[in-house]
């Protein structure tokens, strides 16, 4: 049986980034891809509709997904666009699922709002999609304050990655929710995060 985990990058990334992360998934023994969207062009939406034809050609019984930032944003577009049959988990790192301080205070500025967020803004902002529980859901929210939101000098709240807010992470219809001590980018690089998206995606739970 056949096991595929599609790794979903932030915005103003690539999937390249999703690269390290995917490396150490794979020295656990999982297969991952990465898919990447233009993330400021297009709306989650229909990055949404793009990640649905992208797992459509995959060849896999167990798709599971691991999602940075705004990508979690992205997972909960295509749940509720797609009537999905095969199983899995997903894990959401970092993701501002209850809207973005940062994102408000560059919003400040609509200029700004626009050549930055883009087309993206309106979710940043808050307005997405409910949870709706067709996966069990691990969300993993970082509390070392270093980071963008840190240096705009954005109002967080603590703790905090240094881009999002833990409390900007909270979410419904969730089987875990845990914080890790590292920063909104530092998830992706740190071993430890990879060794828990291994553990839950292979049993549902966290020890």
């Amino acid at each position: 049986m056949r096991e595929v985990i599609v790794c979903t990058h932030g915005i103003w990334m690539k999937g390249w980034v999703m690269k390290p992360l995917s490396r150490r998934l794979s020295t656990l023994g999982h297969e991952c891809k990465q898919f990447s969207y233009q993330s400021v062009r297009r709306a989650p939406q229909e990055n949404a509709l793009k990640l649905g034809e992208f797992v459509n050609k995959l060849d896999a019984d167990i798709i599971h997904f691991v999602a940075h930032s705004l990508g979690g944003i992205i997972l909960l577009h295509y749940f509720r666009l797609f009537d999905v049959i095969k199983p899995g988990r997903v894990v959401m790192l970092g993701t501002p699922l209850r809207g973005s301080h940062v994102a408000r205070h560059i919003s400040r500025n609509n200029s700004l709002k626009n050549k930055v967020l883009g087309e993206s803004a309106n979710n940043l902002l808050g307005n997405v999609p409910n949870w709706n529980g067709a996966r069990p859901l691990a969300v993993f929210a970082g509390t070392r304050g270093t980071g963008l939101g840190q240096l705009m000098g954005a109002p967080l709240d603590k703790p905090n990655d240094g881009t999002v807010a833990v409390s900007e992470t909270a979410i419904e219809n969730c089987a875990l929710h845990i914080q890790v001590p590292y920063s909104h980018i530092g998830m992706l690089l740190a071993k430890p995060v990879a060794h828990l998206v291994d553990e839950f995606l292979r049993t549902g739970n966290i020890t």
